[in-house]
């Protein structure tokens, strides 16, 4: 199974049904009013990029147990989603709990603001930026919140992507500070020369 990650260790709800209103079986009175229509529940709010980038940071520190596993790689693992990728990738699910997880650790994020179908959602870096590549939502610009791609000598094909993180800030200096996953095995901030950037994910963020 191809995962990547940093130098240190190398990635729908069903439409409600409507449920039929079940007769009473008598007439209604004339005066009788209808009943009201449920009201349709509410869209999920979209959180905003300083929402995301918090929630990031707030597990900086969190690390690989001794087993070189980790929450994030767990979580994975026991999601729906670890089974298509292992059947679009091969391996086996158990293969995750040790794998590189810097790709997870964003999902992780995603999942936990019920914002995967912005975030996106893989374990393998380079399937992820093609998952943005494919939404319209790629390029080379970066924003608070914005997912970032690495390859750290200097390729700017997706297919050489090896690791991933959330920038935090442009730092308006050609750097970059970031939060990531699996960086010295760890979640850590960093600050990374734009020159190690293979492109951005943008998540659509409320303003």
């Amino acid at each position: 199974m191809n995962v990547n990650a940093a130098p240190s260790k190398s990635q729908k709800t069903p439409a409600p049904h409507d449920v039929p209103q079940q007769m009473s079986g008598r007439a209604e009175s004339a005066s009788a009013k209808p009943a009201s229509p449920a009201s349709p529940a509410p869209a999920p709010k979209r959180p905003t990029a300083a929402q995301a980038i918090k929630l990031a940071e707030s597990q900086v520190g969190t690390s690989e147990d001794g087993n070189g596993e980790t929450k994030f790689a767990d979580w994975y693992s026991s999601t729906g989603r670890a089974k298509e990728t292992v059947q679009r990738d091969g391996g086996s699910i158990g293969e995750y709990k040790d794998a590189a997880w810097c790709s997870m650790f964003i999902s992780w994020i995603g999942d936990k603001l019920g914002f995967n179908d912005q975030m996106g959602f893989d374990a393998w870096t380079v399937a992820h930026a093609k998952w943005f590549e494919e939404q319209g939502r790629w390029g080379d610009k970066p924003k608070p919140g914005a997912i970032v791609f690495y390859n750290w000598g200097g390729s700017k094909s997706i297919d050489d992507i090896e690791h991933v993180g959330m920038v935090v800030k442009d730092e308006g200096d050609g750097t970059i500070k970031t939060v990531e996953g699996n960086t010295d095995n760890s979640v850590m901030n960093r600050e990374r020369s734009e020159d190690q950037v293979v492109g951005y994910g943008y998540p659509d963020y409320a303003n």
